[in-house]
């Protein structure tokens, strides 16, 4: 692949000559598009590049995951190295690709998939494997991140945000996966496996995207001083993960008030170190594909022994407390969640405040996908309707039910 990565992997390889390796040949998908900085061979065919006994290093940069897999599940096969940035192939292939690992000899690593100039995974293989990891938090997605930032700072559409987004490169080709959430519960899921030694499918993490959130929820998050982030959150408590991706409110005093545009941060707590905080762009072809290139300098110098997998399960059972916000025309079966703290009614658009179950939170927001679902912060910065004055003509209600 050549998109926006692997030009700026190869423009950095360039400026890097300390990294003892060049590039031999470069597989693409279409014959006629403009290629800038392209050095190497050209060639269509993944087989010409993997059937080549001179490459010892395959550098996967496609957004096809079942491609991806077939061509790095054949390089490792080979016993050749393999660097991906590929966070949903390597999520829902991770124990087969480790397997594959231990029988023929092969290695993959995948730095620039989580989290762009952060080097996360690193961090976790050499700095905190001493340390008990108690979670991981923080913002994996940087179009999102950007796009929430564009819309509540500079009062852009959606639409707009998203468009920029994309023209920048720092959105996927498919930027559903960015908005619906998908991608950060991706490296979500391989930051746990680094995490808590073991793996959880990507499926099973809670995930609610940021496309339902109106220009009535950045209006409230407004009136009560708060910001709306992406949030992606895993922490293990008697061998039982809570995992979830999920919209947040958050106030001035979080850390993650700050984090704006394409830029990520990641909050590691462990017992040995407490909590530390790494910031850096997370979206963008210089970002990712420094980290690129830090994995191929890593392969060429050091051994690699991937921790041993320890079983775990993970834990539906925890209760949240969500925003929920939603046009005063929907009827709401409110029946899922063990307790309300707030509502307030209006003449268009209508929030309701309340404790709810993570496994009924996914059943309610499959029921309701037209709604926006937001973490409350968890200063009570929410609460107060007498604040609000987005909608003068609205009828409020405050109720409390245990």
């Amino acid at each position: 692949g050549y998109g926006c990565v692997g030009q700026g992997f190869v423009q950095l390889l360039k400026d890097n000559p300390s990294v003892d390796a060049e590039i031999s040949k470069v597989c693409v998908k279409h014959k006629n598009k403009a290629r800038p900085g392209l050095t190497g061979e050209v060639v269509y065919e993944p087989d010409l590049i993997l059937d080549d006994a001179e490459i010892s290093i395959i550098v996967e940069l496609i957004d096809d995951a079942q491609a991806a897999f077939e061509i790095v599940a054949k390089a490792i096969r080979q016993g050749k190295k393999v660097i991906s940035a590929n966070k949903k192939m390597i999520a829902e292939n991770l124990e087969v690709l480790e397997e594959l690992q231990k029988e023929f000899d092969g290695r993959i690593l995948y730095e620039g998939a989580v989290c762009g100039s952060i080097p996360i995974i690193g961090s976790l293989r050499n700095y905190y494997r001493y340390s008990n990891i108690i979670s991981i938090n923080g913002i994996f997605n940087g179009s999102t991140n950007y796009i929430l930032t564009k819309v509540i700072d500079e009062k852009l559409s959606y639409e707009e945000a998203l468009q920029q987004a994309k023209e920048n490169g720092f959105a996927e080709s498919d930027p559903s996966l960015d908005v619906g959430g998908y991608d950060p519960s991706f490296k979500l899921s391989i930051l746990i496996r680094h995490c808590f030694d073991t793996i959880i499918d990507p499926d099973d993490i809670l995930r609610i995207g940021i496309e339902q959130i109106s220009k009535a929820d950045v209006k409230f998050a407004e009136e009560n001083s708060l910001k709306i982030k992406l949030i992606a959150h895993a922490e293990i408590s008697n061998g039982l993960i809570r995992a979830r991706v999920t919209p947040q409110f958050v106030d001035s005093s979080s850390q993650y008030a700050s984090v704006e545009a394409e830029y990520n941060a990641v909050e590691v707590s462990s017992e040995a170190y407490g909590q530390q905080l790494l910031v850096g762009k997370g979206a963008g072809k210089l970002p990712t594909g420094l980290a690129v290139l830090s994995d191929v300098a890593a392969s060429l110098n050091s051994s690699f022994k991937l921790e041993e997998k320890r079983k775990a399960q993970v834990d539906k059972t925890q209760f949240i407390e969500v925003y929920v916000g939603y046009d005063s025309t929907i009827k709401i079966d409110w029946s899922y969640f063990s307790s309300l703290k707030e509502k307030y009614i209006g003449h268009n658009y209508s929030h309701t405040i309340g404790l709810i179950n993570v496994k009924e939170l996914s059943k309610f927001a499959y029921k309701y996908p037209e709604a926006s679902i937001i973490l409350t912060s968890g200063q009570e910065k929410e609460n107060g309707l007498s604040r609000l004055t987005y909608n003068n003509t609205t009828v409020t209600t405050q109720v409390g039910i245990t």
